[in-house]
C-alpha cells in the first residue's frame, strides 16, 4: 500500500476523480466525512487529507510516501523531492494583480506586495529592476489593496472571477501551475514496484 498526501478542496476533487478513473481508487470518500484519512477498500492506497502547503513537508518526512502538489507550492519551496510527473490537472496561474489604477511601470517607491508567495514574488519584482516589501498573508489576498495594506497581490488565479468582484484586474501572469506527482526517495526504492506502477499509470 502507498500512503497519498492531498490537498484539500479542488485538487483532491480532481485527483480523486483521476485515481479513480486510473483504477487506483476503487471507492470514493464520504466529501461530507470530517476523517482526515481513506483507507481505499482494493488496498492499494491510503490517503492523507491535508493543507497544500503541507504536503511537501508530509512527503519528505516519510508520513507519506507520495503526494499530489501543485508547481506553485513547489516552486516557493526548496523541497528535496523525486518530481517524476506532471498529471496535467489543478490548472491555474499565479499572477500579479492590482486595483484599476494600479500601474507597475510608474512607481516610484517601494511597491507594497501582498502574497502568500514571498520567495516568487521577491524574484518576479528583481528581475524587472524594482523593490518590493512583501507582506505575508495566509488568506483573503484580495482584501490587502482594497483597505490600503498593499500596492497589489500576487495570487492565484483561475477563472478570475473573485478578482472582478473585488474591483480588481490580473496584470501579468508570473507562473502557470498545475499538480505534480511528488516522492520521497525512501519510497521510491523501498516500495519500488508500487511507486513504478503508480507512474505508468498516471502517465
Amino acid at each position: 500500500m502507498l500512503t497519498l498526501a492531498l490537498p484539500k478542496g479542488r485538487l483532491a476533487d480532481e485527483s480523486i476523480d483521476l485515481l479513480l478513473k486510473k483504477k487506483w481508487l476503487s471507492a470514493k470518500p464520504d466529501p461530507g466525512s470530517k476523517e482526515l484519512t481513506f483507507n481505499d477498500p482494493s488496498g492499494k492506497l491510503k490517503i492523507l487529507f491535508v493543507r497544500s502547503q503541507d504536503v511537501p513537508t508530509y512527503v519528505i518526512e516519510c508520513a507519506a510516501d507520495v503526494g499530489f502538489i501543485g508547481w506553485d507550492i513547489l516552486s516557493e519551496g526548496n523541497y528535496d523531492l523525486v518530481i517524476p510527473l506532471d498529471l496535467k490537472i489543478g490548472k491555474c496561474r499565479l499572477s500579479l494583480a492590482g486595483d484599476q489604477n494600479f500601474d507597475l511601470t510608474k512607481r516610484a517607491r517601494k511597491i507594497r506586495v501582498a502574497t502568500k508567495y514571498p520567495k516568487i514574488t521577491k524574484e518576479f519584482f528583481f528581475q524587472k529592476g524594482l523593490s518590493c516589501e512583501i507582506i505575508k498573508l495566509y488568506g483573503s489576498i484580495e482584501l490587502a489593496p482594497l483597505c490600503g495594506l498593499s500596492d497589489c497581490i500576487v495570487d492565484l488565479v483561475s477563472s478570475g472571477e473573485t478578482l472582478r468582484a473585488n474591483g480588481l484586474k490580473e496584470i501579468e501572469v508570473i507562473l502557470e501551475s498545475s499538480a505534480r506527482l511528488i516522492f520521497n526517495r525512501s519510497a521510491l526504492y523501498q516500495k519500488r514496484v508500487e511507486a513504478a506502477e503508480l507512474i505508468k499509470e498516471l502517465t
